[in-house]
């Protein structure tokens, strides 16, 4: 990947790549509905583009001290879009609108019962940044290069069917991140920044994710 910069070319092009993209939608099939943001910002010390990405706090009841993007389910009579940007402003402070919607993503079933549908916003200023503690213990910003790597992503096999568990390794968090994060995460970067067509939402997720 040639380096980017983070600013309208980028913002059009990553657009004109998402309008062409048939997302893939799964029937309910008992799973809750719910809608995560994959937020594009300017990285706040190297100006890279980044993404933006969460911690969520131990003392959650759901997904305690795991990677997330900013999302939630939905609430009643709300659309995923709508969701999507309300739990970008409950979480993060940041006032986005459906301007800033770049496309989406293949909605993910998770472990936990949700049908997750991802949105992909470009973030022009996120020097608005005032995180919820009650949501969010950290706030990372994951530059480009990062989700480049070629060690991305990593399969190990799971004992409880016959997909992998994906994860992800990332310097800025110094470890790995799971599936259904990692997973979205990898399949942006194969859609928006390397043109290649690829489903995530068979990879299997670690057990401590299932709660």
């Amino acid at each position: 990947m040639t380096e980017l910069e983070f600013g309208p070319a980028l913002r059009r092009e990553i657009e004109t790549v998402l309008a062409a993209f048939a997302p893939v939608t799964r029937d309910r099939d008992g799973l809750r509905d719910a809608a995560v943001a994959l937020l594009i910002a300017r990285h706040p010390s190297s100006g890279q583009p980044s993404v933006i990405v969460t911690l969520r706090p131990d003392t959650m009841r759901r997904h305690g001290a795991q990677y997330a993007l900013p999302g939630g389910r939905l609430d009643a009579g709300e659309t995923p879009v709508q969701a999507a940007l309300r739990e970008t402003r409950e979480e993060l402070g940041l006032a986005l609108g459906e301007a800033d919607i770049l496309g989406r993503l293949d909605d993910f079933p998770t472990r936990s019962g949700f049908r997750m549908v991802p949105f992909v916003l470009w973030c022009t200023d996120a020097t608005a940044l005032a995180p919820d503690p009650s949501e969010v213990a950290e706030v990372y910003f994951l530059p480009f290069g990062e989700l480049d790597s070629s060690d991305i992503p990593r399969l190990d096999q799971s004992p409880h069917g016959e997909a992998p568990i994906m994860s992800a390794f990332f310097p800025t968090l110094g470890h790995r991140m799971f599936a259904p994060t990692a997973a979205i995460l990898y399949q942006f970067r194969e859609i928006a920044l390397r043109g290649n067509r690829i489903q995530v939402s068979h990879f299997e997720q670690p057990t401590f994710a299932w709660k």
